[in-house]
């Protein structure tokens, strides 16, 4: 029975996996379900269904899964979207977890046009985030801004497939039946594309030495029979030569394919959220120059910094993304950036949360937890009364960042779920020690 309801909570009906979640809370309530005691692991990255998870987790299927984990603090972050924002807070209210939420996108940085930042093969375009939005509902200004991300994503994706599709041939998708059924909201992704060619495909090629005939000649390289029907090396096999630079379906972005990171930064603090510079792992000619640019993210309203951990280091082996990744923390550090942090599992074989224990994070480790309860304690702020850490308010109250981030932590650590609620309609002429003091009491 527990296995079936944890089934239900990725069912597209929103209806099936809200009352999934309440029996499972059920459950636990009678007993028959023991959750532990919130660790201090965390993962505030993490794509959902509603861009695209590759173990097709809901916001709620998340949220009980982090929760049963014992997380410290859980986020999730979508490409180009919030929807899955008031369904995982709400989840999190539920089940007592501390959470945040935001969305990923493209920007592309003027000062960098001409260097690759983390974006590969693209000068001047740079992934990028924001974090701890309060609410879905955007405000009306600022509504077009975010619908614009989504309506171009969706137009890029649709010229994608169908350069990809006339090289694919025999093998061709339709959008609305092959693509928007796999997510619940319409927002499809390059990996869902990838994932429905490799569907399409084994419809046609029933034959595993016929459908690894057609891979083979279609990208190039020789595909195995046990790499299908749908394997992770297949599917970045698919994404890499059809989709990215280099690739058959591949058109270089211009100038005006991604908006630019100051008016998405104005966008995302707008809406209640931090902008969140994204870092890959040193190596591009843009991340070397990685306190330039850190300048121009932060002098556009950047306020944190988002890290992937797990693809940068191989247990037991130095490296220079390690080092990389060490210098990066250590930068943030001193520009009293918080870390964001995260697995992202929008790939096959990204894991549920990093090993904190490890050698190579055990260091780091509360760094990122420190990180995500400053994000955790802004977003409920921000929430339930507008004080929030980009608010009017921290900018009247606190003479420099370190002393915001120190409240904005200790908020986080002793703000228990359940008292949120304590924290609506506060007074802009509270000063933070009285906020500490409420909540303490």
């Amino acid at each position: 029975m527990i296995e079936k309801l944890e089934q239900k909570l990725d069912d597209f009906n929103p209806d099936k996996r809200k009352n999934a979640l309440s029996a499972l809370c059920e459950k636990v309530e009678a007993g028959q379900i023991k959750l532990p005691e919130p660790g201090t692991d965390v993962n505030i990255h993490c794509h959902t269904f509603f861009s695209y998870n590759t173990y097709g987790y809901s916001p709620s299927k998340f949220a009980w899964l982090a929760r049963k984990a014992g997380l410290a603090v859980a986020g999730v972050v979508d490409f180009d979207v919030l929807d899955a924002l008031d369904e995982f807070l709400d989840a999190c209210k539920l089940l007592g977890l501390k959470g945040c939420a935001g969305l990923e996108t493209r920007v592309f940085v003027p000062e960098f046009e001409d260097r690759v930042i983390n974006s590969p093969g693209e000068p001047g375009i740079s992934y990028h985030m924001g974090v701890g939005f309060p609410s879905a509902n955007v405000p009306e200004q600022q509504k077009s801004f975010l619908a614009g991300l989504r309506e171009t994503a969706q137009r890029r994706n649709r010229d994608l497939m169908e350069r990809v599709n006339r090289h694919l041939r025999p093998v061709e998708l339709d959008y609305e039946r092959d693509l928007l059924t796999l997510t619940p909201s319409g927002n499809a992704t390059e990996r869902h594309m990838c994932s429905a060619y490799a569907r399409k495909a084994l419809e046609i090629y029933d034959r595993p030495e016929e459908l690894a005939n057609f891979w083979s000649e279609k990208l190039g390289m020789e595909i195995t029979i046990s790499q299908l029907p749908e394997s992770r090396d297949l599917l970045n096999a698919i994404r890499a030569k059809t989709m990215k630079r280099g690739g058959v379906g591949y058109v270089q972005p211009g100038k005006g394919s991604f908006p630019h990171m100051a008016d998405t930064n104005s966008f995302i603090l707008a809406a209640g959220g931090i902008p969140v510079h994204t870092w890959l792992d040193g190596t591009s000619a843009g991340e070397k120059a990685i306190e330039e640019l850190l300048e121009v993210a932060m002098s556009t309203g950047a306020a944190a910094i988002n890290v992937i951990p797990d693809r940068n280091y191989t247990p037991g082996a130095s490296s220079v993304k390690l080092e990389n990744l060490y210098h990066v923390v250590q930068l943030a550090e001193k520009l009293h950036l918080p870390v964001v942090e995260g697995t992202e599992m929008n790939s096959p074989g990204q894991k549920f949360v990093d090993d904190f224990a490890s050698k190579e994070l055990e260091p780091l480790a509360p760094v990122f937890l420190k990180g995500a309860q400053i994000i955790y304690a802004h977003s409920v702020l921000q929430r339930k009364c507008g004080l929030g850490y980009t608010s009017q308010w921290a900018k009247k109250n606190f003479e420099n960042v370190a002393g915001k981030n120190m409240f904005f932590e200790q908020l986080g650590n002793s703000l228990q779920p359940e008292h949120e609620d304590s924290l609506g309609g506060l007074s802009e002429d509270l000063a933070p020690k009285n906020i500490l003091a409420k909540i303490k009491n």
